[in-house]
This record gives C-alpha cells, sequence and structure tokens, in this order.
C-alpha cells in the first residue's frame, strides 16, 4: 500500500497573486503532497516547485523579492528540478514583462508581451492547444484538446526550441514551454477538468519518478542542493 511519505513534495510558491486552493486541491487529488511556500525556507523539503497565478509580472516579483524567492527559484531552475510555471507563473520564466517593464526570472531568453491581433482581450475561457512535439506532461491526453485560458500576454520565447505547444487568439502565441524538468503553460490545469488533471498527474508522476531514482535533490535557504 501507497503510503503519505511516497507521495512527491510539491512546493505551490504564493506570491500574492492567484487562486492557490483550486491548485493545492488539483495537486493533492493526483497524488501529490503539496505546501504552501512563502519564503525561501519552505523550499528546502520539496521535489518540486509550482508558480500559479493570475495578474501582473511586476507585483509578484516585487513579492517574491522581498520574501528572498527569486534567486532561490533561479538557483531552483538552474539545477533543473522539476518545475511548473502556470500562467502567470509561466510569464515569470521570461527575461521581462512588456505589461509592467519588469525584470523576471530569466530562466527562458525572450520576453512577456501582449497577444498580438487578439478579437477580444483578455482571452477568457476553453481553447485549443496545439502541440508542435511530444512530452511525458501531455501523455494520454489526446490531441489539440482544448483548456482554459485567463489572460491577456504570453511569452515569447526566442528559442523555438523551448516551445511545446501554441494556441490562437488572434495570432497564435506560445501556450507551453518545456526544457528539461521545467515546464510552462500558459493555461490552467487546473481549471480544465480531467485533461487538466491528467496534466497534472503527469507532472507529479515525473517527479515521483526523478525523485525515487535519485536525479534531483532539495535545495536549503542558501540554495545550495542538499
Amino acid at each position: 500500500m501507497t503510503s503519505l511519505d511516497d507521495y512527491p513534495r510539491i512546493a505551490v510558491i504564493d506570491h500574492g497573486a492567484g487562486n492557490l486552493v483550486s491548485i493545492e486541491q488539483a495537486l493533492t487529488v493526483v497524488g501529490a503532497r503539496v505546501s504552501i511556500v512563502r519564503d525561501a525556507d519552505g523550499l528546502g523539503p520539496a521535489d518540486a516547485v509550482v508558480v500559479p497565478g493570475v495578474g501582473a509580472a511586476g507585483p509578484a516579483m516585487k513579492r517574491l523579492d522581498e520574501r528572498g524567492l527569486t534567486e532561490a527559484l533561479r538557483q531552483w531552475i538552474a539545477g533543473d528540478r522539476p518545475f511548473l510555471g502556470i500562467c502567470l507563473g509561466m510569464q515569470l520564466l521570461f527575461d521581462g514583462s512588456d505589461e509592467d517593464g519588469s525584470t523576471t526570472l530569466g530562466a527562458i531568453a525572450g520576453r512577456t508581451t501582449l497577444i498580438e491581433d487578439a478579437p477580444t482581450l483578455p482571452h477568457i475561457g476553453w481553447n485549443q492547444v496545439e502541440r508542435v512535439g511530444p512530452h511525458p506532461a501531455f501523455d494520454g491526453i489526446p490531441d489539440d484538446v482544448d483548456f482554459y485560458f485567463v489572460h491577456s500576454y504570453a511569452g515569447a520565447p526566442l528559442d523555438a526550441g523551448v516551445v511545446l505547444a501554441r494556441t490562437g487568439h488572434g495570432r497564435p502565441f506560445v501556450s507551453a514551454v518545456a526544457r528539461g524538468r521545467l515546464l510552462g503553460v500558459q493555461f490552467h490545469p487546473e481549471r480544465s477538468g480531467r485533461d487538466g488533471l491528467r496534466l497534472l498527474a503527469n507532472f507529479v508522476e515525473g517527479v515521483r519518478v526523478a525523485t525515487d531514482a535519485g536525479l534531483v535533490g532539495s535545495v536549503r535557504s542558501t540554495g545550495s542542493a542538499a
């Protein structure tokens, strides 16, 4: 029988923007032990990090800076530890945001820009995610399935090799990126029904496999590998 101790430990970052209850519940349903983390010390026991959220990059980065999380997250990503950015959490992966001119995490070269030629903004509701390549996060999910979006800006990576999926709303924008154990999705899997839960379950399973194999380590508040 699987015990709670066998479940991957997921740190969900609270930067003051977003419904943490929905992502916490969804991750718990798919077999994760979830903790809401508000400072760098909270990353110590984690096997993976999830950064959710809605809103603007500037206020989110301000809170991350105030809580000592900016550099800790940069080191986490640089160490190729499992990371999932959702909506604003994906946008924070880029160098900066045109929404408010803020500097963000710089994990992926490029900027967050306004969706071009959009018929309506914000882009709210279900829309098709067109994958440009395979990825374990989408295992068992039909091609071109719809996920739920709420946003006006999207990341524009300079390296086409990190693009995992695109979505059309005016000019097509990048709706998922991946590199190593880093994954970013512009849509909200926690609000996307069965397919969204499947994506989260795939992410959690990937964390479990990597942790069991000793391929990832935790990070102390100093940012060093444990």
